[in-house]
């Protein structure tokens, strides 16, 4: 069957209003296989980038006091509060034939390209100058200012695009399943592989080139590919959650905050756990021994274990709620960090090359047995949110709330990101020195922020998901409801 007559197949399937009778939308596909394959290299263009190495970056190459940095976090962050306010509240209120996000997902995404070319060129504007070079500064405020404006834009709608691809809620998860295992092998992670292996031969001087050349290469190529990946996506896919006729106002879209009692549960496990405070494990392992590719040495043994966990995926979420999933990979994940730290504490093993490369390729391999469903359920329950504030509310607010939830978080993050900069001027980073050459208590430092550190300071973060209210039989019954109240919108359109 084709796409356009599955299409059609779905826009005009029967309500099914028998209690005894499952629900309709759990038999019935609505995406087709073109479709999911503009699905999956989506998801591959979300982190076909080598946006792990931003820091180093900012840090070694561009060179933006860390100070300054931390002013410059304040300062967007409170220009990212207003203009979120302003964003949502238009994107939510949007109705036209091309649907309700796509319209900003069509327009904005060559502008955002273009807008972050200009990031990557930041050595070619401002080549060897110092970290506290005002023209440089001025700049770099400027464009953080510009691109958080348009990105917000961007994000709103994509966030509220991908929970309206399908009103199916198992089709749903088995999108999120088979992007999440497939995109690996797509190259997803190729550039980051790439670069830290290029990244360590110029830091160790085996390979002729400039840190700043590697960094305008690949950045820019990513963000060429990627952006490809994004528009094909944007052209190919559909919306097909229905919007309610009638524009909700400002103080609906409150109403809907406050009573989507899921995505208050996720704001305050996000907020608590905002607070970890952590430097990547690429910084220790980079400046401790000089060599990135060591982490993906380390991650090579547990890769076919993070795509066989995706097996595991059907039978734990007939088994286990959702709450108890989500609980139990925080649990799972708490454990192994405690672990990883304990060894490298013993006998300072953590200065030592290959004790902790082994390490990492353990807690890895024993880890990666939960990849599979920690990715797909993280993905879910937010989806699963927006399905309840329709069916508590009579209408969608995916942009309202997707800033209600990242409203605070954003304050909070702009906090711990200044904090960060300052605790790692605390620890005594030094900017620019040769790889290998920080202190030894700055490299203790390093260790402790990317293992014990971000696990103890944003432990609260558990706590309110063992208040997660969709039990089984509440979350069938609510995908019962829906489906009649979506075929009537349909019906009155």
């Amino acid at each position: 069957m084709t796409d356009e007559k599955k299409t059609n197949l779905a826009e005009n399937t029967p309500e099914n209003t028998s209690e005894n009778k499952i629900n309709v939308y759990e038999n019935f596909s609505y995406v087709g296989t073109k479709e999911s394959i503009a699905y999956l290299l989506n998801d591959v263009s979300n982190t076909f980038n080598i946006g792990a190495y931003s820091e180093r970056y900012i840090w070694d190459v561009v060179k933006i006091d860390f100070t300054v940095s931390a002013v410059v976090n304040l300062f967007t962050s409170a220009w990212d509060i207003i203009n979120d306010l302003f964003l949502s509240t238009l994107v939510d209120n949007t109705r036209t034939r091309l649907g309700k996000f796509r319209p900003y997902l069509l327009t904005l995404q060559i502008p955002l390209t273009l807008l972050g070319s200009l990031y990557w060129m930041l050595p070619v504007f401002f080549p060897n100058t110092s970290a506290t070079f005002i023209p440089k500064l001025i700049f770099y405020f400027a464009f953080n200012i510009i691109q958080e404006t348009a990105g917000t834009a961007m994000g709103l709608a994509k966030g509220g695009y991908m929970s309206t691809i399908t009103p199916n809620p198992n089709e749903r998860v088995r999108l999120i399943t088979l992007a999440e295992l497939l995109s690996g092998y797509l190259g997803e992670d190729m550039p980051r592989y790439i670069f830290g292996a290029l990244y360590d031969l110029i830091n160790n001087g085996k390979l002729d080139m400039q840190l700043s050349t590697l960094f305008i290469t690949m950045g820019l190529g990513c963000s060429l590919i990627s952006s490809a990946m994004t528009m094909y996506f944007f052209f190919a896919s559909k919306e097909r959650v229905p919007q309610s006729i009638e524009r909700p106002n400002v103080k609906e879209g409150l109403k809907a905050i406050v009573t989507n009692y899921p995505v208050l549960l996720m704001c305050l496990s996000d907020f608590l756990g905002g607070f970890a405070i952590g430097s990547g494990e690429n910084n220790y392992f980079i400046d401790v021994f000089g060599m990135y590719s060591l982490i993906t040495i380390a991650n090579a043994p547990s890769a076919l274990n993070g795509s066989i966990s995706y097996a595991f995926v059907g039978p734990l979420r007939r088994r286990f709620s959702s709450k108890a999933l989500w609980v139990g990979a925080d649990i799972f994940g708490d454990v192994l960090s405690i672990g990883y730290f304990l060894f490298g504490i013993i006998n300072k093993n953590y200065t030592k090359m290959i004790p902790m490369t082994i390490a990492l390729a353990v807690r890895e391999f024993i880890g990666k047995w939960a990849f599979g469903v920690n990715k797909v359920i993280n993905a879910d329950l937010w989806n699963e949110a927006m399905d309840y504030c329709e069916w508590k509310n009579g209408y969608r607010m995916e942009a309202t709330t997707s800033v209600a939830k990242g409203l605070v978080l954003k304050i909070q993050g702009s906090l711990m990101g200044s904090v960060r900069s300052l605790v790692m001027k605390k620890i005594g980073y030094v900017q620019g020195l040769e790889i290998g050459t920080q202190s030894d208590r700055t490299k203790f430092w390093e260790f402790a922020l990317c293992s014990a550190v971000p696990m103890v300071t944003g432990a609260l973060g558990i706590i309110p998901k063992f208040l997660w209210p969709l039990t089984r039989s509440k979350r069938n019954q609510m995908y019962k409801d829906l489906a009649v109240r979506r075929k009537q919108t349909i019906d009155e359109a």
